[in-house]
């Protein structure tokens, strides 16, 4: 069993700034793919950021040259830090891993935090 568990989310001021972490705790041998997905009231959940073990990463257009997304493979952590936000950033930010290998058992999986609100005043 993985687990994921968001934290850093919050209430900040439009312009403001603000760092997400998520780490996964179980029998992990690797992850391939972590990230981070937003969804807003009223609308479908949408990818922010992912990294691959190898640091490559992808951003969403709406966040991108605001938000920077790394990982500690060791501690298979993930971290979203965004800056200059907006009040359409507010949101719950979901942590997801994806192609999971879990020791001792065959195949990988895909596994979703719980959330974290992120909530951007104007």
């Amino acid at each position: 069993q993985v687990q994921l568990v968001e934290s850093g989310g919050g209430l900040v001021q439009a312009g403001g700034s603000l760092r997400l972490s998520c780490a996964a705790s179980g029998s992990i041998f690797s992850i391939n793919v972590m990230g981070w997905y937003r969804q807003a009231p009223g609308k479908q959940r949408e990818m922010v950021a992912t990294i691959t073990s190898f640091g490559r990463a992808t951003y969403a257009e709406s966040v991108k040259g605001r938000s920077t997304i790394s990982r500690d493979n060791g501690m298979n952590t993930v971290y979203l830090q965004m800056s200059s936000l907006k009040p359409e950033d507010t949101a719950v930010y979901y942590c997801n891993a994806d192609g999971v290998r879990i020791r001792g058992y065959a195949g990988d999986y895909n596994t979703w935090g719980q959330g974290t609100q992120v909530t951007v005043s104007s």
